[in-house]
């Protein structure tokens, strides 16, 4: 006898015939929507500010300081220190913002990353929004489709990563120059590349593909110690990759701020010896 809750003959997904008919979306009382609305928001603002500077073409260095988001500077009309980490390798033909050539790669390492997966299907697509909440969509194909086969090249844009850590770990080195680039400066910029790119660094260490290039494919651990031992670290890094990814997202952000303000002239650079 039909009770008229049955799922409709068309319907998929939870609706569909194979699945209980429960007329309730779901049975969780808790505030569940609260953290993909959370992520949604801190994602949304970083892609807000992150295309703002990207596109700005200005204020991006501060001597010592060259912002994250452009370096390294590859084009023409990037004004960093001739001995910095920085070439004209694109010359005059570039015309808009240097930062469009290298936040490719960064970015796709971060759209690809396991865990940012996660936070926006959740977020923005609502696939699904949180555990034991059905999602709306009525079908699911995984990531075997286009677009998002193309999560599949995370383990590439991961060699991408480790040279612009490698970069960043440069540009670090340089923030402890002063104008004249002298050795023995240190500032409050100094200190917030410091923390950015051991940030990074850690990020990226914790990555899921690292762990799997530093101890994958090994059927014997004992007769691979260094490679065990290497293995167990990043493992307690991959242990803390989601606050790990927000912690350097934010970094990078703050690193790239201060450097707009000191770039614009609101304040100036306080210098500790």
């Amino acid at each position: 006898m039909a009770t008229g809750t049955e799922p409709h003959p068309n319907s998929g997904g939870v609706r569909a015939r194979t699945r209980a008919a429960i007329s309730a979306p779901h049975l969780r009382t808790d505030r569940w929507w609260l953290a993909p609305a959370v992520t949604a928001a801190g994602l949304f603002a970083f892609i807000v500010y992150s295309t703002w500077r990207a596109f700005a073409n200005a204020d991006y260095y501060a001597a010592p300081y060259v912002s994250p988001f452009y370096s390294p500077c590859l084009a023409e009309n990037c004004k960093a220190m001739p001995s910095g980490p920085n070439a004209d390798l694109f010359g005059g033909w570039w015309a808009i913002s240097p930062a469009i050539i290298i936040l490719v790669f960064p970015l796709g390492f971060r759209l690809t990353c396991y865990y940012y997966r996660k936070a926006y299907y959740r977020s923005f697509w609502a696939s699904p929004p949180a555990c034991a909440v059905a999602e709306p969509h009525a079908k699911y194909s995984g990531e075997t489709r286009f677009p998002l086969i193309l999560q599949n090249l995370h383990r590439y844009f991961f060699y991408f990563a480790l040279l612009v850590a490698c970069v960043l770990t440069y540009d670090t080195v340089l923030s402890f120059r002063d104008t004249h680039e002298n050795w023995g400066h240190m500032g409050l910029g100094s200190l917030v590349f410091l923390a950015n790119i051991v940030l990074i660094w850690a990020y990226t260490l914790s990555c899921h593909s690292c762990r799997h290039i530093v101890g994958g494919k090994l059927k014997h651990f004992s007769q691979h110690p260094v490679r065990y031992k290497a293995w167990q670290f990043v493992g307690k890094l991959n242990n803390r990759h989601m606050q790990l990814a927000w912690a350097s997202l934010v970094s990078v952000a703050l690193a790239d701020f201060y450097v707009y303000l000191l770039a614009s002239g609101v304040f100036d650079d306080p210098r500790f010896f």
